[in-house]
């Protein structure tokens, strides 16, 4: 048995009501959903969230929301980790037998069933590993990189900044889309940023936080030009 979690708390800051904003056309968190059912891998797709409102939405588009997350697992400094753990214990509580849990993030509309699949499939054949998730190369070499302070610009490192760019390591970054696990793995002390995991590459033009109302833009606009385009 499958199981994906999203977590959606309320109260988002920066963003506010960001999970059930529109986004393109429809509340953002309806993406994810719809890219978990599109998969056909979960026997079910649970909203975490602590908002009644937002449990309508998640309705509405298909996903159950099978308790409101306590209080104590909804304010902005709680991880998804415990949340997803939270979730995970629920369905053992209630007689439910997960071999496997995905924690997806409700801010992920460019988020494609296929790397939902991939991920649980990549999982199934490497016993020994706990998690897979969504990784994606940086877009420029970080080993160049530079820092800023006091007004003075330096390199990050010293030792790198005059090399060329082919002979520089790749390097990836969490992106922030979802984290496939065996549910034993995630209510163990295991790390998922860790030798436990196995990354899941996607290409960068999938890939946009939405943290900031300029990361909203962005995204959209990328959806706009990108995914709108390919669903003709």
């Amino acid at each position: 048995m499958n199981i994906a979690v999203i977590p959606a708390r309320s109260g988002s800051k920066r963003i506010p009501a960001k999970n059930t904003k529109s986004f393109a056309g429809k509340p953002l968190i309806a993406y994810s959903i719809e890219a978990a059912k599109a998969s056909e891998v979960f026997d079910k797709i649970w909203v975490s969230t602590d908002s009644e409102e937002m449990a309508e939405v998640a309705l509405k588009h298909g996903a159950d929301v099978p308790f409101l997350r306590p209080e104590h697992l909804s304010n902005d400094i709680i991880g998804t980790r415990p949340v997803t753990n939270h979730a995970i214990e629920f369905a053992l509580k209630a007689g439910l037998a997960p071999d496997y849990c995905c924690c997806i993030y409700a801010t992920a509309p460019f988020l494609q069933a296929k790397y939902l699949q991939q991920g649980i499939a990549q999982l199934q054949l490497n016993r020994d590993k706990a998690f897979a998730f969504s990784v994606t190369s940086f877009a420029f070499p970080i080993q160049r990189s530079l820092k800023i302070a006091d007004e003075k610009i330096a390199p990050m490192f010293p030792n790198a900044i005059a090399m060329r760019s082919q002979d520089l390591e790749e390097a990836y970054h969490d992106a922030g889309q979802f984290y496939w696990g065996r549910t034993q793995d995630y209510l163990s002390d295991k790390a998922i940023f860790s030798e436990h995991s196995i990354p899941i590459i996607l290409p960068r033009h999938l890939v946009q936080d939405i943290d900031t109302p300029e990361d909203w833009l962005r995204a959209e606009l990328m959806y706009k030009a990108y995914m709108q385009d390919h669903e003709q």
